[in-house]
């Protein structure tokens, strides 16, 4: 079974259908991941700003990822519930995405960056934590971060817009490869 084939019988269901049809269920799912989403990047970026010693200098990073990081993960998850609810609801239109596709690449690299930043770098804070302008692979943890988060949360916006939806036809073939559209003589 294809992806393509998967989204499709996803759609059929009765609960992705009464998800999508609902007057009040799929704009609180929506605003939940908005709010979670603010709540996730306000305190990553906090963090980031910190690792860049651009804020907070005076502030150990190990005090300050102590208290915020919790925040950050509990966000993190409410997000990725909503977010996957969000697919549920309208799975086709957003497989099918370009903005789509280019935000769960660009969520790998965050996850790669994340791991990177635990395994690598923090395990030696002790040595740069009072520093009030960390080592510059510190440095660079913190600013792949915010670019990365920065580019997510725009190409999840763009999401809600179908400038490249498959329906849209004729597109560039470029276009129809890179949203996964299987263009037909009658324009779908």
């Amino acid at each position: 079974m294809s992806f393509l084939a998967f989204f499709e019988q996803l759609a059929e269901t009765s609960w992705s259908v009464e998800l999508h049809e609902s007057q009040y269920a799929y704009s609180i799912v929506e605003s939940i991941h908005v709010w979670t989403l603010c709540l996730f990047f306000g305190t990553v970026a906090m963090v980031d700003l910190r690792l860049l010693g651009w804020t907070m200098r005076g502030v150990p990073v190990s005090e300050f990822a102590r208290r915020v990081l919790p925040w950050t993960v509990l966000a993190f998850v409410i997000m990725v519930i909503s977010g996957t609810l969000l697919v549920y609801a309208i799975p086709v239109r957003t497989y099918q995405s370009i903005f789509f596709r280019g935000k769960m690449l660009l969520l790998v690299l965050a996850g790669l960056n994340v791991w990177f930043f635990h395994s690598r770098v923090y395990p030696k804070v002790a040595a740069w934590d009072l520093d009030g302008v960390p080592p510059r692979a510190v440095k660079v943890a913190g600013a792949f971060s915010l670019v990365l988060w920065s580019c997510i949360i725009f190409s999840g916006r763009m999401i809600a817009y179908n400038w490249f939806d498959c329906d849209r036809q004729p597109q560039p073939a470029i276009i129809n490869f890179l949203a996964g559209c299987v263009p037909t003589d009658s324009g779908r």
